[in-house]
């Protein structure tokens, strides 16, 4: 990974670019932000810290022109004047620029179109657009960020990690002297942040004053010169980062210490082979992609890890178990028995279930309710003579929620409205009520706050102890030693190591995820 080299700012000589005080901001009568203040400086890169729902996202808003704080609430003031941004294109006028962690592109348009979008084409005396310079603009910022991507390249033709980076190149291509990145690095792979990394590394020595919203603390630690924690709609604390450590910042942004983040709930695993028939057998395994002869077994009530670098084939592994893409070659056994798997309602069939690795786009149906989501897999449980029987849904849906605490107004708000930690719960609650013998977690904590983690983490840990096997894939190191009972090493879609928990390290995992046999 890159090194970034901080230069603190001056901060006792060299006044704020901008400086956000006492800002507040109401919706229908719920306040979601009291009193928050922020001061950024050029060439500073700002963590903003805090759970989801903490209000980062509505401060955001407010700084990029989305929203407008509530009157008589405080200032905002940008280069020394006093401002209001009546619009987001107002404020990106002014220099603020936004990289969502959402993409926020238009599929059906170019590199060079998304890039430049809202700017003045250059044209030709019959007002044609003259293609040529402004693909030759779009390649020059593309250029200066190490991409090699082709500006006519259509963007519904990109993977999400290249979608990103353009994300990233329209913020540049405007010269923003304020770029809030939130979760940048969410869809990247390694290669990608450290290209990130040097680009913010640049900006910071143009003078860029960057908020870096994320939930990884190395990366936090790694890039940020300053740090401000909100909770609960309010500002916490404020300070350099240097000054504090990944314990304090937790105890900043959930008001409590978390002693027992990535840590295995009371585990009743006996490791000792031959105590059970395993719950999930694979036997040789392999797929049409990246999984190629792969055995390893699961027993109830075990927590397994399956650990490796992007591209290591995990996912394709968890998806042809699932049904979801073809077994070549290889068995899948489910206690004991043997079992044909053509499509996911085969597996559900056979007691197994899969939370997938992209909750929006694979696991959740936004536009319905908490309760639907949560049902959806049993719902002709909950038929008579084609009528749904809502009584026994709806006490069903809300045993679910109180269970795993999911944090809603109502079973039938829409789960669009939820945070992500509590909209991954729901997920998992949906594979819950097909009484499943076999859990799939694709990053389970993927995009999810730290509160959250933790949360999950304890979930997951009690459903073990309840008997269910459970294969979790990770990228996050320091997860996978802590809740897994073992953990397996892909590499190049084969299991290059195996490791019990207490003889896993960060070391060990990444030699055998290297290659290493």
């Amino acid at each position: 990974m890159v090194t970034q080299e901080k230069v603190k700012p001056k901060t006792d000589i060299i006044p704020p670019i901008l400086r956000m005080e006492g800002i507040n901001k109401t919706f229908s009568g719920t306040t979601v932000l009291k009193n928050v203040n922020i001061d950024l400086y050029p060439g500073e890169v700002h963590a903003l810290m805090g759970e989801n729902g903490a209000g980062k996202s509505t401060l955001m808003k407010i700084l990029s022109g989305v929203y407008v704080p509530d009157q008589e609430s405080g200032a905002i003031t940008y280069k020394q004047q006093q401002v209001t941004w009546k619009d987001p294109l107002t404020a990106r006028k002014m220099g603020v620029g936004v990289i969502h962690q959402e993409l926020n592109l238009s599929p059906n348009l170019t590199i060079s179109e998304n890039i430049l979008m809202g700017t003045k084409y250059p044209r030709n005396k019959f007002g044609m657009v003259r293609w040529e310079e402004v693909h030759k603009r779009a390649k020059e910022v593309l250029t200066s960020m190490g991409s090699d991507l082709q500006p006519e390249t259509f963007v519904s033709t990109l993977s999400v990690a290249q979608q990103q980076m353009v994300e990233i190149a329209r913020a540049l291509s405007y010269k923003a002297e304020v770029l809030i990145m939130d979760e940048p690095t969410a869809s990247l792979t390694d290669k990608e942040i450290d290209s990130l990394f040097q680009i913010i590394k640049d900006l910071r020595k143009q003078g860029v004053a960057i908020v870096y919203i994320s939930h990884r603390m190395e990366e936090i630690f790694k890039i940020s010169d300053r740090y401000t924690v909100l909770r609960d709609g309010e500002w916490i604390q404020s300070g350099p980062i240097d000054e504090t450590n990944p314990d304090h910042l937790v105890s900043l942004m959930v008001g409590r210490d978390l002693k027992d983040l990535f840590q295995r709930f009371k585990s009743n695993y006996i490791k000792e082979e031959g105590r059970d028939q395993p719950a999930l057998e694979v036997k040789k395994l392999s797929d049409a992609t990246f999984v190629k002869d792969l055995s390893f077994q699961i027993y109830p009530g075990e927590i397994v890890g399956f650990a490796g670098l992007v591209g290591a084939g995990r996912t394709e592994l968890v998806r042809s178990i699932f049904g979801v893409s073809d077994i070549q070659q290889g068995e899948v056994w489910v206690e004991g028995k043997k079992v044909q798997i053509k499509s996911p309602i085969d597996a559900i069939k056979h007691g197994i279930a899969l939370v997938p690795e992209s909750r929006k786009e694979q696991g959740l149906f936004l536009d319905m309710s908490v309760k639907e989501n949560i049902l959806l897999a049993e719902l002709k449980k909950y038929k008579k003579y084609m009528k749904i029987k809502w009584n026994s849904l709806n006490r069903t849906a809300d045993e679910y929620i109180k269970r795993l605490n999911i944090k809603t107004a109502s079973p039938d708000q829409p789960i669009s409205g939820l945070s992500g930690g509590n909209q991954q719960k729901a997920v998992i609650a949906r594979w819950l009520s097909t009484n499943p013998k076999v859990l799939l977690l694709d990053e389970p904590t993927r995009g999810v706050d730290i509160g959250a983690k933790t949360e999950i983490h304890k979930i997951i840990s009690e459903l073990a102890d309840e008997g269910l096997a459970v294969l979790m894939i990770s990228s996050e190191l320091p997860e996978v030693i802590g809740v897994s009972d073992r953990i397996f090493v892909m590499h190049e879609g084969r299991i290059t190591g195996q490791l019990h928990k207490q003889e896993a390290t960060q070391e060990r995992i990444m030699y055998y995820a290297t290659g290493g046999n």
